[in-house]
């Protein structure tokens, strides 16, 4: 009986620890989490190394631990920084929206055209500089998809290579850059 005793007096101790993980587990898992921006392809707006903060909840609440939703949320807008699995190999990766669904898009030199008109990325800082990648030619995006492309358009593997991403396996949208290597802990919304 000494042993069940002492077994007992250990769990109790240790349960509200092994809770605690659980639930902070839980939290990342649906709520909020990080990631860390593994390289280049979305410089000017975030660079290799940077730490951004992800909001899990933006586009639906999903259970923890899966991908199933429980509430909508909100619509995926041209210009979010989203988080998604690469359709061609699973690699995680973070690109900007630039068209929806429904829209007739081009690429050309890197700059986007929705509809024959320039898309307004005057509020994004492109990095041209390796120039604007290949163009696309005048292509609609099917009906519950979305184009992504990096922001250093020549310099990104994004959906002029692996297509059109569904729109129910983005999972997150960047709010913020926290920490940047060469200035320390910032917030720089995004």
């Amino acid at each position: 009986m000494q042993i069940s005793q002492r077994a007992r007096r250990r769990a109790r101790e240790w349960l509200p620890f092994a809770l605690g993980i659980a639930c902070l587990f839980a939290v990342r898992s649906s709520i909020a989490d990080h990631y860390m921006v593994p390289s280049g392809s979305m410089q000017a707006t975030l660079f290799a190394g940077d730490r951004v903060m992800v909001d899990k909840r933006a586009y639906g609440m999903r259970l923890p631990f899966t991908l199933v939703k429980v509430t909508h949320g909100h619509d995926i807008a041209r210009g979010d920084v989203v988080i998604f699995d690469s359709p061609a190999d699973g690699t995680r990766l973070i690109k900007r929206v630039v068209a929806l669904g429904g829209d007739r898009v081009e690429v050309r030199e890197g700059h986007v055209l929705i509809n024959g008109v320039p898309a307004d990325e005057s509020a994004r800082r492109l990095d041209l500089s390796s120039g604007g990648g290949p163009d696309l030619e005048p292509t609609r995006v099917p009906e519950g998809r979305v184009l992504v492309l990096g922001d250093a358009r020549g310099n990104s593997n994004d959906g002029r290579f692996f297509g059109f991403v569904r729109a129910d396996d983005i999972y997150a949208k960047a709010v913020g850059v926290y920490y940047r290597s060469d200035e320390g802990f910032v917030w720089l919304p995004l």
